[in-house]
């Protein structure tokens, strides 16, 4: 048995391969990632308002990596790192499988990387004079083809074709008269070699590398392939460590704890969009009885109970379909620039889930002043993970006062940039004769400059916090979290929209029916809530979304 950070862990287990429940669109979008090779710049167009990643530049442009190869080392990093800090929740994805397909889709690269530095070893130390002369000018070309003014441009063209002329001339002039000019040749044709080799390499991991995208976004339940993370034996300690870190994520993912950073909302949950109060004073419904004592937990296990059957419906109708999830929340507030989070320890805690018995105190002492808060939440998944409707309940009681609120969070879809599929390279370019004509033309998946790119980087694959430090990084925003920091607003889909407006009636209903019950066996007086039910219960008809957790104050 294998203990870690209060987790048992069996040495037999086996790391679940991506599919089944935990294939939702949203969670195939962001796996898909992985295994991109768009340019990383694109990642900052996905960015929500709440959270931007941070692009690192690179000292040296011909080691810059791409999307696909950016994202992959940066979730593993913060996902499985040793020293990595705590991690917020992914509502409607399952943040394990991505993290899988991160896993997959460095395998693929490591092992094209390792073939191409054999041929860097063979091509690079024999001939490293020449192989350092053209990658200086492809370094040379990269930079220039970054210029922001046409005159830049085309004198870089001008150079790289005198300098190419003048490397043939010396070739041609060149005397065959001893071993170092025969050298000298073979120093600069030998790299040529090396790269056509290192092309067709480079060809068909292109092509692997594009079938698992475009796989795993057409539903077709491609699993992650990572047998490093199954340990056959126990001298495997690699493998061991990273099974523990996977479900170490999955155990986070489970967690019943969330944090509130103000005007951000409920990390992982999005904004606070609408909020309904229900607030009257507590009077017996006798004159001259007294009220039977109960708790703010009284009333928040019957409201429970009655949650979990919002899926019943007295008309044959599709109603919620797949039932919501009902769950016990406790919320830690942060301050709303905190760059991490710290989730709750000690005997009142499990595997990062708050205890039952600590729950419950705080459901009834910690309702005013310091201190974490509890809320019951209805969460709704929808649309195939991409939208996440909750609604938070608490139920306080100050003086003769109680007060019950419901607050609606919506989490919208992944940004589009991750639901486009790969398509072929292509150049349009006017005909000769017709020129008032265009064609198409297909270009290959790996040009000249990318053989190049990825060659020069595969030796440094080995060292990856110096291939860091040249070719630059992604860096996550944080809190990290992988749901919330590349989704969009819900509002802008019109059925999205409608559905996070519908779900809040009901719930509402059922909450303040649940309520009313328990007043009304413990002898409260439930004329005035009654009537601030119904004026509440017009009032969630609006159907406008607020931003509820910005106070024009």
């Amino acid at each position: 048995m294998t203990t870690m950070d209060g987790f048992d862990f069996s040495p037999g287990a086996q790391v679940p391969i991506a599919g089944g429940a935990g294939q939702t669109a949203a969670t195939q979008a962001l796996a898909s990632a992985a295994y991109r090779d768009s340019p990383l710049s694109d990642i900052s167009k996905a960015d929500s308002d709440t959270a931007k990643s941070d692009i690192k530049k690179p000292k040296l442009s011909l080691f810059e990596p791409n999307l696909g190869e950016a994202f992959s080392r940066a979730v593993q990093v913060r996902m499985l790192g040793g020293g990595r800090k705590a991690l917020i929740q992914s509502f409607g994805i399952e943040p394990q499988t991505v993290v899988e397909h991160c896993l997959a889709a460095s395998r693929i690269r490591k092992e094209r990387d390792t073939k191409l530095t054999i041929l860097m070893v063979v091509f690079g130390l024999l001939f490293l004079p020449g192989v350092l002369l053209w990658l200086g000018l492809f370094q040379l070309k990269r930079m220039l083809d970054k210029a922001t003014t046409k005159g830049r441009s085309a004198l870089g063209t001008v150079l790289l074709v005198a300098l190419a002329g003048i490397i043939l001339i010396f070739l041609i002039k060149l005397p065959l008269d001893s071993f170092w000019m025969i050298y000298v040749r073979l120093m600069l044709i030998a790299p040529v070699i090396g790269w056509w080799w290192a092309k067709r390499i480079c060809e068909r991991t292109a092509v692997d590398l594009r079938e698992s995208w475009s796989g795993i976004l057409g539903g077709g339940g491609i699993g992650a392939k990572i047998p490093e993370a199954v340990p056959q034996d126990p001298t495997q300690t690699a493998a061991e460590q990273l099974r523990q870190n996977l479900a170490k994520l999955s155990a986070e993912q489970n967690s019943n704890v969330v944090f509130y950073a103000g005007p951000k909302g409920i990390l992982g949950m999005g904004t606070r969009w609408g909020s309904w109060q229900l607030a009257e004073e507590l009077r017996p419904a006798e004159e001259g009885a007294e009220i039977h004592p109960f708790r703010s937990w009284d009333v928040i296990r019957v409201i429970h109970d009655r949650l979990k059957l919002l899926e019943r419906s007295p008309l044959h109708t599709g109603g919620f379909g797949q039932p919501p999830s009902v769950r016990h929340w406790i919320v830690v507030p942060v301050a709303e620039g905190a760059d991490s989070v710290a989730r709750p320890e000690g005997t009142d805690t499990d595997a990062y889930q708050i205890r039952p018995h600590e729950i419950e105190r705080i459901c009834n002492e910690q309702q005013f002043g310091a201190g974490n808060r509890h809320y019951l939440g209805v969460q709704f998944v929808l649309w195939d993970g991409q939208l996440v409707l909750t609604l938070l309940i608490t139920v306080t009681v100050l003086h003769e006062t109680l007060r019950i609120e419901v607050t609606g969070h919506a989490l919208g879809p992944v940004n589009g940039l991750f639901l486009g599929k790969p398509s072929p390279k292509t150049v349009t370019v006017n005909k000769t004769v017709k020129f008032w004509e265009t064609k198409t033309s297909t270009l290959p998946l790996i040009d000249t400059a990318e053989v190049v790119r990825l060659a020069a980087r595969a030796p440094l694959t080995w060292f990856p916090p110096v291939l860091d430090f040249l070719g630059g990084k992604l860096a996550l925003p944080e809190p990290f979290g992988l749901r919330h920091v590349w989704a969009d607003k819900p509002w802008r889909h019109r059925f999205m929209a409608d559905d996070a407006l519908r779900a809040a009636t009901p719930v509402l209903r059922v909450v303040h029916s649940a309520a009313m019950s328990v007043l009304q066996e413990n002898g409260v007086d439930i004329t005035r809530f009654d009537n601030r039910s119904l004026v509440l219960s017009g009032a969630v008809q609006d159907p406008t979304p607020r931003k509820a957790d910005s106070y024009d104050a």
